[in-house]
């Protein structure tokens, strides 16, 4: 999978939906503000590992891709439950790199800012690619597994060695 940019995809949403995402987005600062005056700004900052925005993203990826698929004439349920799951596992594996980011960043800061602001990016940044890259290989490994569990043929021999020599 590669990541990219694309302003472009700017033009599926409608304006409705901007609306919500904001609206959301500014009602989970709002909560996240309310614990940590309520309970202590520990509390309260471990509520901000949510990113705000992502309440309504989810939502509107699953709408965004179901009207792209009825758009080529598909359902698009599946594939817009299917988006919205990968949004969700990419949360959470940046929110594992988040848990990095505070360890280090709370060991470094006394000694230097900047030094813990640094040394915790790149803690977040190894974290979360490590994490990815480990679901990833996790789960193709499952998926040739059940493809092996489902066609009997593919457990005997690979292709290779059941073919004859020529």
């Amino acid at each position: 999978m590669l990541v990219r940019v694309s302003p472009s995809s700017l033009k599926d949403g409608k304006w409705h939906e901007y609306v919500v995402r904001f609206a959301l987005g500014g009602a989970a600062t709002v909560v996240t503000g309310l614990i940590a005056k309520g309970f202590g700004p520990a509390i309260g900052g471990l509520f901000l590992a949510l990113p705000a925005i992502f309440c309504a993203s989810v939502t509107l990826i699953e709408t965004h891709e179901i009207r792209r698929k009825r758009h080529e004439g598909l359902a698009g349920k599946r594939r817009g439950r299917e988006a919205a799951a990968l949004d969700t596992a990419g949360a959470a594996l940046g929110s594992i790199g988040l848990l990095a980011f505070a360890a280090v960043f709370t060991a470094l800061v006394q000694s230097s800012v900047a030094l813990a602001f640094v040394a915790a990016t790149a803690s977040w940044l190894t974290v979360a690619v490590t994490a990815w890259w480990i679901r990833r290989k996790l789960r193709v490994t499952t998926a040739r597994k059940a493809a092996g569990r489902l066609d009997p043929d593919r457990q005997r021999s690979s292709p290779l060695i059941s073919s004859p020599r020529r």
